[in-house]
This record gives structure tokens, sequence and C-alpha cells, in this order.
């Protein structure tokens, strides 16, 4: 009962879909407005059916039905509830049927926060989102069907990949992804509508996106930098970014996301960038199911999976179709996307905006193409080419440099045109701060030029960036008396999208220094110790107390109990282990990891003697690696206070 509603919700939800993204479209075009409800209503209607059929999986993967070839293929009976509720996005299938459900709803938000918006935009905007929801319905319907009849069912299922019910952030960072994904849909979908509808319309699909755009790209954010997390603390190898192909799948739309979100406030000010931006968004969205599509394919463990398959071929077609489709509409605008104003001087906040947007899309091509050779070279070439971290390292490194620098100096600038005194005067203490965290660096050892750079780079631009807020306080307690807590509020409240915008800048300076920091100055040792010896790592001392065993519902645990010493005395006590999960054949480690503000412990068990009589200790000394983390909050909390509304007055 359970596989039919859902299949008859996916099938209804098609052509709903159908309907409002096709139908609809033609009949408002030939001013048959009756059809604006229509396909209001589709987007509703699409809502309901795919929430019918995505509760239904999570029905049938709580209570068993392995009829269903999804629970059959990643539930378990002895996996906790937990962990088999948040499997609906662990493989394939799941993760398209999740993909439409997100779809579905940002969809329905948009639709209802702009039911009452007169002309044709918003309706066209629907169709645009039902058509690509129609596609997604399609595979769920075809290849990606997740409700296939097993027959005879299995008594038992093999459950979730192991790495993927190690650790609690699992259930955070996939639909972190997804919300920052699809959220890019809603921008697409507008920008087309504007260019189906004409010119007039090219300032209010920015206007009524921008904070979509912003909601999307914060969560795109907060999924980049959980997944860097669960990679720290699941993976056991100590890092949190090996530029690995699924990393940079989400990676890459971010930075055009962020390209637009600067490149849009030019636009908005002066007139220029208008093909640019429609491009930049369109470009955009195409790099969210591409991203989609190398981590959900298959693709990735094996090019093959192009051909082994049909998926890769709807992927591809509709990837294609979207591109074509774009460019026609993009071609027959071309004339009324010219830009109105002006570069007036070099020195002006436009310039480095401009410049800002170079290198953000030299940084995308670069990843883009050292992320695709490999798979590309072994599907036409049936050669093995590996494109790893030294590659990324050497050209993207100037490139970040670079763009801190850009973040520095932007704010200080005015539109239009610049005074180079003024700027000078406002960059000298950003430059004494740069310049004392890079000594400050190199004396703690940090020998890497680009680490160094970064420091002293992130410092320069923090520097200034505070200042605007330093100034704009000065300014509001001179002119209305006001205490520095209530001016600084009344400050970022008058200006949201500019100082939440410095906020999400301050966070990426944090963020930076934690990178810089644990890249160059980390350092590790490990020893096989017996009950009662010590490892030292300078000022780390771990004394094995023994190493133990467990079994739990759905896994075999074996762990050591470590404690880190302090004049001789226990002051903390760390748990390294190994899971065993009964599909893996391999032992998943488990890493420990103790915080501070300074840096991270982190201990790994590499090995143990059957006896217990013996065990290899890891130990990795992380500096600044919350700093991540915590960079990674401020640079959401940034885009929260950038889309924040603003209060009406009346």
């Amino acid at each position: 009962m359970t596989r039919l509603i859902a299949l008859d919700a996916l099938w209804f939800a098609l052509a709903v879909s159908a309907v409002g993204g096709i139908v609809a479209p033609i009949a408002i075009a030939r001013g048959r407005r009756e059809w604006v409800a229509i396909a209001r209503a589709a987007v509703y209607s699409n809502f309901a059916l795919v929430t019918v059929a995505i509760a239904a999986m999570i029905f049938a993967l709580v209570t068993h039905d392995f009829s269903i070839s999804y629970v059959a293929q990643v539930g378990s009976r002895a996996t906790p509830v937990f962990f088999t509720i948040i499997s609906v996005w662990g493989a394939l299938e799941g993760s398209i049927l999740f993909w439409a459900w997100v779809l579905a709803l940002y969809s329905a938000l948009v639709v209802y926060a702009n039911r009452n918006r007169p002309g044709n935009l918003v309706p066209y905007a629907s169709a645009v989102l039902l058509v690509i929801a129609l596609f997604f319905h399609v595979l769920l319907t075809g290849p990606a069907n997740p409700f296939h009849l097993v027959s005879p069912a299995p008594p038992d299922g093999p459950g979730p990949n192991p790495l993927l019910q190690n650790h609690i952030l699992m259930a955070v960072h996939p639909p972190l992804l997804y919300l920052g994904y699809v959220g890019m849909s809603v921008p697409f979908a507008f920008a087309v509508a504007a260019l189906i509808t004409g010119a007039k319309q090219d300032e209010e699909w920015i206007r009524l996106t921008r904070r979509w755009t912003l909601l999307a790209w914060g969560f795109l954010s907060a999924a980049i930098v959980a997944g860097m997390w669960w990679s720290y603390e699941v993976l056991g190898w100590g890092g949190y970014w090996a530029w690995d192909p699924v990393e940079n799948a989400s990676f890459i739309p971010w930075l055009t996301a962020t390209a637009y979100l600067h490149s849009v406030m030019v636009q908005e000010r002066r007139g220029m960038l208008k093909l640019w931006n429609v491009n930049l968004m369109v470009v955009t969205f195409v790099l969210t199911i591409l991203g989609t599509f190398l981590t959900r394919s298959g693709i990735i463990s094996s090019v093959h999976a192009f051909t082994q398959g049909p998926i890769g071929y709807y992927f591809l077609g509709f990837i294609a179709l979207v591109l074509i489709g774009s460019a026609v509409l993009v071609a027959g605008s071309s004339d009324k996307l010219h830009t109105e104003g002006r570069l007036d001087a070099p020195l002006s906040r436009e310039t480095v905006f401009l410049l800002n947007n170079l290198l953000l899309t030299a940084f995308m091509f670069t990843v883009l193409i050292g992320t695709l050779f490999p798979l590309v070279a072994e599907a036409f070439r049936g050669v093995k080419v590996s494109v790893g971290e030294p590659f990324f390292n050497r050209m993207t490194l100037p490139l970040v440099v670079a763009l801190l620098f850009l973040m520095g100096v932007g704010p200080a600038l005015p539109w239009r045109r610049g005074d180079w005194p003024a700027l000078r005067r406002k960059m000298i203490p950003g430059a004494a701060v740069g310049v004392l965290l890079s000594a400050l660096a190199a004396a703690a050892g940090a020998r890497s030029a680009y680490g160094i750079l970064a420091f002293a780079l992130a410092g320069f631009a923090a520097t200034l960036n505070i200042a605007e807020f330093v100034t704009g306080v000065r300014a509001r307690r001179t002119a209305h008396g006001e205490t520095v807590p209530v001016a600084l509020a009344r400050l970022v409240a008058g200006n949201r999208r500019r100082y939440g915008g410095y906020v999400a800048h301050m966070g990426i300076f944090v963020a930076a220094i934690g990178v810089a920091a644990s890249s160059t100055l980390r350092s590790e040792r490990e020893a096989t110790l017996k009950p009662g010896e010590v490892l030292t790592l300078g000022s780390v001392n771990a004394r094995l107390n023994d190493v133990w065993a467990r079994e739990e519902p759905q896994r075999a645990v074996i762990g050591a109990t470590v404690e880190l010493l302090r004049d001789g005395q226990p002051y903390a006590t760390m748990s390294p282990r190994m899971n065993i999960y009964p599909m893996s054949q391999q032992p998943v480690p488990t890493p420990d990891v103790r915080s501070t503000p300074v840096g991270d412990v982190y201990m790994n068990l590499m090995s143990f003697a059957q006896d217990g009589s013996t065990a290899t200790i890891k130990i990795i000394s992380e500096p600044l690696v919350p700093w991540i983390w915590t960079g990674g909050g401020i640079i959401c909390l940034g885009a929260l206070i950038a889309g924040w509304p603003a209060r009406r007055l009346g």
C-alpha cells in the first residue's frame, strides 16, 4: 500500500508539473489570465504530492518494508531509527527524491510570498520551477525510481554506508547542501522569466530574488563548512579539505554565486553587468545540477557509470537543454541587456568588484577543470589521470591571497571614484596588523610563503572591514549621542545588506587564519604503546590506559582510553576507536578530538593487539582548527543579517 501511494503521488506530480510548467505559460502568453491561478495551484499541488511520496519513503524505512527497492538497498533492522530516517538521502534514488521535495518546498514558499504580485514574472518563474521539477519527476518515475518492487522481499538489508551513520553531522551536511543547491533554482527561474517577459523586468527579478539568493548562498556556505567538519571528525586523516571531487562539487557553484552577489550590486548601483549577471546565475544553476550529478550518480567512483546506466544521459541532456535554452533567451534579449553605466575611474569600488568577479570565475574554472579532467580522460582515453592537492594548491593559492586583499580594499573605496591619499590612510592600520600577524606566524614556525601571506592579508582585510563599523558607529554617536552598542545595532539595521556583507567577510578572514595555521603549523606523532606508557607531542602528553571492546546493535566497537597529562596528572580523557559494521570489510576509524580556542588535539586508534596488550596511537596537533568552524558560523550570520527583511514603517 505504501509503495502504491508513493508511486501514484509521483505520477500525479509529474502530470501536475507538466501542466503547470508547459501548458500554463503557453496559455498565459496567449492572454488567458485564468491560467495564472492554475500555475499557482500546480506549484502547491506538486509540493503536497512530493511530500506524500517522501513521507511514504520515511515510513517504509522506519517500518523496514524491504519489498521496496530503496529500503532493501539502505535499510537494516539493526540501524538506529535516527540513522534509518536520514538514510533517505544516503543513496542515489533517495537523494533525487529529497532534491525534488526541497525544490517543491522552495517553489511553494516563493509563490506564496509573491501571491499578490501583479504581472507575469512570478507565473513564468513558477513555470520554470515546475519544468525543473518535471525533470526530477521523470527520473523518479523512471531510472531513479526508489519504489521498485522487490519480490521476494529479503528479511533484512545491509544498512546505510558505514561512513554515513558514523556521526551526527550526516544529519546536517546533506540537507544544508540540498537547501543551498536547490535554492539557486529560484533566482535562475526568475532570471529566465525576466528574459521571457522583457527587459523592463530585468531589475525586478534581482530585487525579488535578493533574499532567496542570500538564503541559498548561506545554506551552501553552511553545507561546505559542515562537510569539512564531518570529514575532519569522521574520516580519521586529520584534515578537512582534500580537493576531493565531492568537496569540489559544492564549492564550484559557491564561487559563482559569491561572484553574483557582488556583481549584482554593481548592476543595481550603476546599471552595469546586466548580461554578466544573467549568465552568472545560469552557470550557477547548471553547476548545482552538475554537482548533484557528480555526487549522486556514481560517476566519481567509476567514470564508466556514464555508459553503464541511463541516468547519466538524463542529467547531461537536462544540462544541455538548460544551456541551449538559456543561450537562446539571452541572445534574443541581448539588445535589452546593454550596460547603462560605465566605469568612471580605475580606483573605485566597481573596479574591485570587477576584479573580484574575474578572480572568482578563474577560481571556478580552475577547480572545475581539475575536477572533471580525470573523469574525461578516463572516459575518452581509458587512462587514469590523477589531479590532486598539489595542483589545486599551486593554482588556487595565488587567487586566494588576491581575493583576501580585495576584500580589504573594496569596503575602503567609494563608488564611482576613489581618492588614493584617503585609501592609503585607511590602509596603514591594516598593513600594520598584517605585518604583525605575519611576524607572529613566522615566529610560531610557519615557513610557507602563502601561509604567512594568508595571515598578513587576513589581518589587513579584517582591520579595514572593522574600520567601516568603527567609522559608522563614531558618526552615529556624534550625530545622535548613542551608546556604542545602540549605535552599532542601528548602524547595521539601517543598512543590513552592506554590514551583513562585512560580517560575512569577517567570517572568511577568521576561517582563513584557521586554515593557514592548521596547514602550516600542524605536527603529528605515532607510536605503539603498552598500557601505562606515554606518547609526547610538544606540550601534549598522552598515556594509554587500556584497550576495550563492546557490541552495539548495528556494529562492534574497539576503542582505547587515553589520558592527557599535565605535570603528571590527568586533566582530560580521550577515546579514539574503530567501528566495525557488518557490511564493511574494513574497520571505520573514529577519531577523538579535544578542542580549545587555540587548537585541537586529534587522536586516532591506528591498530591494536587482539589481547589488548598494545595499541598504536596517532596524535595530531591542529592549531586554530576551531576558527574554521567559527568562521563558517560568522559567514552564515552575515548572510542572515544581509537577507533579514527591513522593518516596515507605517
